[in-house]
């Protein structure tokens, strides 16, 4: 059997140019015999996965896919467009998958430990003002991000966009502290679940054990590949899902004064003790401020979506309809059940003080219920918080692989992390994630603290990095398509609000920075230091040293690529861009005929 595999050759007067300056007119294909390596159903294989036994068949799923080749003469560019483009992942990934993923996905620690911390900084008021303003930026993140998954659903997806349509010194730094985001985020997630056993009483000792326990149950997982991940997280995410659900109906009623002690409550302690933390104006702007950052940390993995389009069978359709449910996402496990929790909850209780960031005792959620009298449901959430720590450390191997995986493809890493076998997981990759989350025996260490809060601090303003280049991305691409003369109707989606969403977007994310500067430099409660500006910052001087780091070793001194340079077409799924408007023109007459209320469905769901 032959593959025949379009590639790009460059005229020999194009070779010395460099990225998407070279000339794509000239066309080409060469042949791959493949046959002896397909199974009977046609997927990459072994022959004697065909006549072995299951333990061969196993055994064989380790071996790596068949490379695909590479014209020596193209560039650096061309290369890392290709290899992303034809990048052997798995397609597996369902529709229910991406949107409870989409929808549960980024709930965790943030969400239900996290909001203590920011009601207890920034008040009741504080708390609803962080996560809205912070809410419609991540809304126009994941629409921009849809937009340009279904266009180009490649390996790394949004680690590829940063190099391909900015700049590869910005997408180097971006990535490589996205990487590192994750990297941490395993091992802190592990330390976090053993913590919330001793929500029970469980003595200090057994945390080892617990460790042990959650670590292997995280990289089984992973090491069933995507289907694995995704069934996984799906259970994860509906476990959780109707968790907030049940709260925000349990809130409503004790708000009401439906409960067993304290009678009707309303708006109560948005007057006594304040809707602000802080006596003065300046005070109380401080507070508002030192929430951004938390409510950030809250929604880190919203743009796992995109990430996953590559491994998406029909991503035309399931990414931008899980895009779009993260408006109810936002909407109603965000702001309804954190709207309640200043209700529920005044921000002066000593209990929102935890001993960590993953102590169960100080989340909101558990107070809510324990103040107002109700007797058993205490456990049964922090089980789900439980949950919700091993599912944020689940998606990170599977973030931090997909993502060294890409970054080997780009040439930043070792070729060994970009290895991939029959099963289509970045093995290599996967294994290493998986020895750095043994960091997290530390949890039986007297520094467990320290290194806790060391690990929070690398993770904390990376994602808003994350944002930021999809943002641009986003731009640029919009503004290739206006100068190279094409439009939108060429977009099977294209995100309802536009390049404004992009730009809205991408001024949060500077004001974000701008206020935690102002935090980390003036820290709530205490004396400039060191210490507290690091640990709140320290993100920042990261990227700039990958960056600046990056720029000298390439001596790549642009800062943004021109757009009328920039190929706008290798990786896409659909590649017949006439039949692709034909089929789009035909979709959008029978939605306009429908009823209005099927349209308005249509356009948030």
């Amino acid at each position: 059997m032959k593959l025949k595999i379009p590639g790009i050759y460059a005229s020999n007067s194009d070779t010395e140019k460099t990225g998407p300056e070279v000339n794509v007119d000239h066309k080409d294909t060469y042949s791959v015999d493949i046959s002896s390596h397909l199974e009977d159903d046609g997927t990459p294989g072994h022959e004697s996965a065909k006549k072995g036994s299951r333990f061969q068949n196993f055994v064989d799923s380790f071996k790596p896919m068949p490379p695909l080749e590479i014209d020596p003469s193209w560039t650096d560019e061309q290369k890392m467009v290709y290899l992303t483009s034809k990048a052997p992942l798995k397609q597996e990934l369902k529709g229910r998958h991406l949107t409870f993923l989409a929808i549960g996905g980024a709930i965790g620690t943030g969400l239900f430990i996290g909001s203590g911390k920011a009601l207890r900084t920034g008040g009741a008021a504080g708390l609803v003002i962080g996560w809205c303003i912070m809410g419609t930026m991540i809304y126009a993140m994941v629409m921009s991000l849809g937009e340009l998954s279904v266009v180009f659903p490649v390996s790394g997806s949004f680690n590829t966009y940063a190099s391909r349509f900015i700049d590869e010194s910005f997408g180097f730094a971006t990535n490589m502290n996205y990487m590192l985001q994750n990297l941490v985020v395993l091992p802190l997630e592990i330390v976090g679940a053993s913590l919330t056993v001793q929500f029970w009483g469980t003595p200090k000792k057994y945390n080892d054990g617990f460790v042990a326990l959650f670590w292997v149950v995280i990289v089984i997982i992973n090491f069933f590949g995507v289907r694995g991940y995704a069934e996984a997280e799906f259970i994860f995410s509906f476990i959780k899902v109707i968790t907030v659900l049940g709260f925000i109906i349990l809130g409503i009623i004790l708000t009401c004064g439906g409960g067993p002690i304290g009678g009707y409550i309303g708006g109560h302690y948005w007057h006594d003790p304040g809707a602000f933390v802080g006596p003065t104006v300046g005070q109380q702007f401080k507070g508002v401020c030192s929430v951004f950052v938390t409510a950030a940390f809250s929604f880190a993995g919203s743009e796992l979506i995109g990430l996953a389009s590559a491994e998406s069978k029909d991503a035309r359709k399931s990414v931008p309809a899980a895009a779009k449910q993260v408006f109810w996402r936002i909407t109603l496990f965000y702001i309804i059940s954190l709207t309640l929790i200043g209700c529920l909850v005044e921000h002066t209780d000593p209990r929102l003080i935890g001993t960590t960031s993953s102590d169960a005792t100080a989340s909101p959620f558990v107070i809510a219920i324990v103040t107002h009298g109700i007797k058993g449901l205490p456990s049964v959430v922090n089980v789900v918080i439980l949950i919700a720590v091993l599912s944020v450390g689940n998606s990170a191997i599977y973030m931090c692989s997909r993502t060294m995986a890409s970054l080997s493809e780009q040439g930043s890493l070792p070729k060994i992390f970009g290895y991939i076998d029959r099963r289509g997981r970045p093995l290599f990759s996967i294994c290493f994630v998986s020895i750095f989350g043994l960091i997290a025996f530390v949890a039986a260490s007297d520094k467990e603290g320290a290194v806790f809060d060391w690990m929070m601090a690398i993770s904390g303003l990376s994602s808003l990095f994350t944002w930021g280049g999809i943002f641009i991305s986003h731009l640029q691409f919009r503004r290739a398509l206006k100068v190279q003369g094409r439009d939108t109707d060429e977009l099977a989606f294209a995100s309802p609000i536009g390049v404004w969403g992009s730009i809205w977007g991408l001024f949060i994310i500077v004001l974000v920075f701008i206020a935690q500067f102002y935090v980390a430099v003036a820290p709530q409660g205490a004396k400039p230091n060191a210490t507290d500006f690091f640990e709140a910052y320290i993100s920042f001087p990261i990227v700039l040293c990958f960056y600046l780091g990056h720029k000298i070793w390439k001596r790549n001194w642009k800062l943004l690529k021109n757009p009328r340079n920039l190929d706008i077409d290798t990786g896409r799924r659909e590649t017949d861009l006439d039949l692709l408007k034909q089929e789009i023109a035909e979709e959008k007459a029978i939605l306009a005929a429908k009823p209005f209320y099927v349209r308005l469905y249509h356009f948030w769901c």
